[in-house]
């Protein structure tokens, strides 16, 4: 029994290596395996259901073939793609979860996130994340045509990266205190989470009581990012090559 995490492949047709990585990822690692969980920001960008191109209908197909082997699939919205919906789901057999949500892993109730939520030093991205992620708001975008929605998302990724450029490092990792309550309100010692692309497991203490939380890693051209639970085993980070 053997349960993955990914999170972080930002998915596009301009980094096609990624892309080609991650359908070999589903095909010769993945497949198998009891479920496979993608923590948020599969995609770069995600304006709706309704709009698929070539290469998004490519990325749906490579799912659907693996859910429909048997893996139980498993996704969480990240900031990228946050309006993915039903539709999606129906697609490709995977089941949407809410953020934050805590599974039976390994044999440990364990806390899963996407983690921008964690970065609430970032002022002016949590306060468009309470926009983004409401469902007014996001009935409004979807409700636009699709040039519009096209041209919102290639603004707000340049916007994103020219606010990101002059944010101070702290301010874009997660905030301590708020990982710690986190976990202690939900009961958990371990927690996993994507987001700010910092891979490492670190040692923590909740209540006194030892703890961690592990990072995963953001995917590149020549390299991806896993956790790998074998059954009432331990998570193992990992980083492995995406070339074939």
């Amino acid at each position: 029994m053997t349960t993955l995490l990914i999170s972080d492949l930002h998915l596009h047709p301009q980094a096609p290596d990624i892309a080609e990585g991650f359908k070999r990822y589903l095909t010769e690692h993945a497949a198998g395996a009891d479920a496979l969980y993608i923590l948020g920001d599969l995609f770069e960008a995600w304006i709706g259901d309704d709009y698929q191109g070539d290469f998004e209908a490519t990325i749906l197909d490579a799912l659907r073939r693996l859910s429909d082997t048997g893996t139980r699939l498993y996704f969480m919205h990240g900031n990228r793609d946050f309006l993915i919906g039903e539709g999606f789901a129906e697609a490709t057999g995977t089941t949407l979860l809410p953020d934050p949500i805590s599974i039976d892993l390994g044999g440990e109730r364990v806390l899963l996130m996407h983690g921008d939520s964690l970065c609430t030093r970032d002022a002016a991205y949590m306060a468009f994340r309470a926009k983004a992620r409401d469902p007014k708001w996001q009935a409004q975008i979807l409700a636009l045509p699709v040039e519009q929605r096209l041209a919102l998302a290639q603004d707000l990724r340049r916007q994103s990266g020219e606010a990101n450029s002059n944010k101070a490092e702290d301010i874009m990792d997660v905030t301590p205190e708020e990982v710690t309550r986190v976990m202690a309100e939900h009961g958990v010692s371990t927690l996993i989470h994507g987001h700010t692309h910092r891979p490492a497991v670190h040692a923590l203490e909740i209540a006194g009581e030892p703890a961690r939380r592990i990072v995963l890693g953001d995917w590149q051209p020549d390299r991806g990012w896993e956790i790998r639970v074998e059954a009432d085993g331990e998570p193992v980070l990992r980083d492995f090559p995406l070339d074939a």
